[in-house]
């Protein structure tokens, strides 16, 4: 399967996406928890099966130290025990908040109850935006065919600014 299109390679795509990437960059700098948002952005690339950015986040993840146990289980997060409650909210966020179309009523109040109860106002800003983002990057990656296994961590650093 080949790319479709290099958004990268058009002015505007470009554009475009060094926004998003300065975006991403001030939701890394928030007091989100690094670990919490590798988790997030895994989960939410399995669910909208995108390789490259499940590609760029378990490397990314296991480059500041996670765990393979931990990046194996993601995606059965529910039916282990190597998760805090905290990172249980912000994966079923995440999860409710990536299949807003399976379900009529959106995140429920007892996953918005769990994540109030885990994170403050400036954390929950950044893992409202985190989860938003990463679907965004997920639907680009996807529709466009950018496939995974070439990422290598800090090879987007230049798009800064």
């Amino acid at each position: 399967m080949e790319p479709r299109f290099n958004l990268f390679a058009n002015e505007i795509g470009a554009k475009i996406l060094k926004r998003i990437y300065n975006v991403s960059t001030a939701i890394e700098q928030s007091s989100l928890p690094k670990a919490t948002q590798h988790l997030v952005m895994i989960r939410a690339s399995q669910i909208n099966g995108c390789g490259f950015c499940l590609d760029a986040h378990t490397k990314d993840a296991t480059a500041d130290g996670e765990s393979a146990v931990r990046l194996n289980l993601v995606a059965v997060w529910r039916e282990t025990t190597v998760f805090t409650e905290a990172e249980q909210a912000a994966l079923a966020i995440t999860e409710e908040g990536t299949r807003l179309a399976d379900a009529h009523l959106g995140v429920s109040d007892e996953t918005w109850d769990q994540v109030r109860k885990h994170y403050d106002d400036d954390q929950i800003s950044g893992l409202i935006s985190l989860i938003a983002m990463i679907n965004a990057a997920n639907r680009i990656n996807v529709i466009t065919r950018n496939q995974g296994g070439s990422y290598e961590p800090g090879m987007f650093s230049s798009m800064s600014s």
